[in-house]
């Protein structure tokens, strides 16, 4: 039997679908202004889009298409692309621990995974009547996909006429929401300090490195350091 016709796989889909509109709103305003950006280097309505179609990753865009209208070479771009997207593989590893996937689900997963739809689903997902699954997942990962790529149309065609992006504000959406999602999960003193020394961490790593790579050793280094805290003193703090 294929995913697509497992049961109650459309009720779930849809409800990781809908449970990304609240993000919808951040996600609309960052499209139109990598929209901006790509037409403003050079790029057409065409080549900007199916660069949403097929990348799917604000950051990467943003720099690729900056880099793509400065005459960078494509070995700088992957390269570049590949540094600010580091920290997926350490969002696969937490996936892969908790829900068992195929080869074609893990495939089709790691394409359209995003920082928000990671956060959402390894939080809401657990809650979910279906528990944590890969219908669920999907839901979540092309509801952010159709309304970035829509979003990504909206500026190509319209975006002389829409306001400055930054001015609107909305910037502070998505920190937000994830500050949303991890302050449930700091139940006890180890999970505190953890988080503590991860986020100054990734904050002393920020002024050297790249944002993916931030990420990525901050995650690392706050995975590691609570492994050696629970080992030490195990686990009757988190009772």
């Amino acid at each position: 039997m294929s995913w697509r016709s497992t049961p109650q796989f459309l009720p779930t889909f849809w409800r990781g679908y809908r449970m990304m509109f609240p993000l919808w709103l951040g996600m609309v305003p960052f499209a139109v202004a990598y929209a901006l950006t790509a037409r403003s280097a050079g790029l057409s309505l065409w080549e900007t889009q199916f660069m949403s179609l097929t990348t799917f990753a604000g950051a990467s865009q943003f720099a690729a298409a900056g880099m793509l209208g400065a005459g960078a070479s494509a070995l700088g771009i992957v390269f570049t692309t590949f540094l600010l997207n580091a920290r997926h593989m350490l969002y696969g590893l937490s996936l892969a621990r908790q829900l068992p996937l195929t080869r074609a689900q893990r495939t089709v997963a790691a394409q359209f995974l995003t920082d928000e739809a990671y956060g959402m689903v390894i939080v809401n997902g657990p809650k979910d009547p279906g528990g944590l699954s890969f219908p669920f997942l999907l839901g979540a990962e092309l509801s952010l996909y159709s309304i970035w790529n829509a979003s990504t149309l909206l500026g190509s065609v319209a975006g002389a006429a829409l306001p400055d992006p930054q001015a609107l504000g909305v910037g502070v959406i998505f920190p937000l929401a994830f500050l949303g999602l991890l302050v449930p999960l700091l139940a006890d003193r180890i999970s505190l300090l953890v988080a503590v020394v991860s986020g100054l961490g990734a904050w002393l790593i920020s002024r050297f490195l790249p944002g993916g790579l931030v990420i990525l050793l901050a995650g690392v280094g706050g995975a590691l350091l609570g492994a050696a805290l629970l080992t030490r003193y195990g686990r009757e703090d988190t009772a």
